[in-house]
């Protein structure tokens, strides 16, 4: 692996967006550690989802500038980015359902190839099995994904991710919907992950799953950067905890609860 200029994987500086009238993100800078496990949290509407789909290419931006692994991917294409070494999850399930748990992480790595050939290749197939052993899921690997759990796919999903070989991964709201069991067990592949070298940016709503997994947060309100720091740190923010409840003190009442 290369090394990173200035020990930085993700760099935001200055993005805005608007939609129409509305703006959506505004003046947001910030940056990703390489090997962090780096947490962008905030209220339902902050623009969180939205700034991924501005790091992944999804939606261009009005203004400001993104760099990943030293380069200015700003106007990059997503094959660009992906190629580069970003990949993402998203927040709704996106795994094909009428296809095996094997297909759908071989799908991962369609992106290196110019044709389809890969897909019946001895080689690939073995890179996904291995994939999905190392994730804990070697016992499904020809199930169709629909007839499966909720939260065996989301791990699945993650796995998938993984097959683009990335160096950043973007996962948003990976433990939305998991019951407690499921969550820890996605937490334990994300840390396997970490452990391996790849950079985490999780956007998510449970912060026990974020304390427990990241070792920094952002947090946005209406579309600005309110804080940036440490998960206990968080939790002592007067405009953070503002903008969650709007009531400050029954907040930390809750907290220590």
């Amino acid at each position: 692996m290369s090394t990173v200029i200035n020990d930085t994987a993700l760099r935001l500086s200055g993005v805005s967006k608007a939609f129409g009238g509305l703006q959506v993100i505004d003046d947001v800078s910030f940056e990703v550690r390489q090997g962090s496990r780096t947490a962008l949290i905030g209220p339902n509407g902050a623009g969180k989802s939205t700034v991924f789909n501005l790091i992944s290419g999804v939606y261009p931006i009005d203004a400001g500038r993104i760099e990943a692994l030293g380069r200015d991917i700003t106007r990059s294409s997503i094959v660009e980015r992906v190629r580069l070494g970003l990949a993402r999850s998203f927040q709704n399930i996106r795994l094909m359902p009428h296809l095996s748990t094997l297909e759908n992480v071989m799908l991962g790595e369609h992106h290196r190839s110019r044709a389809l050939q890969w897909i019946s290749s001895a080689r690939a197939t073995e890179r996904a099995r291995a994939a999905l052993d190392e994730a804990g899921l070697d016992t499904y690997p020809g199930q169709v994904v629909a007839d499966l759990p909720y939260g065996i796919q989301k791990r699945i999903e993650v796995v998938r991710a993984l097959m683009a070989q990335p160096r950043i991964l973007l996962l948003d709201e990976p433990a939305a919907g998991l019951n407690e069991v499921e969550t820890t067990e996605l937490r334990h592949l994300l840390e396997r992950v970490s452990a391996s070298g790849i950079t985490l940016l999780v956007v998510e709503h449970d912060m026990p799953f974020v304390r427990e997994l990241c070792d920094h947060v952002v947090v946005l309100n209406f579309g600005r950067k309110i804080f940036e720091g440490t998960p206990e740190a968080v939790h002592q923010d007067p405009a953070v905890l503002e903008a969650y409840l709007g009531q400050p003190a029954k907040v930390e009442a809750h907290d220590a609860a």
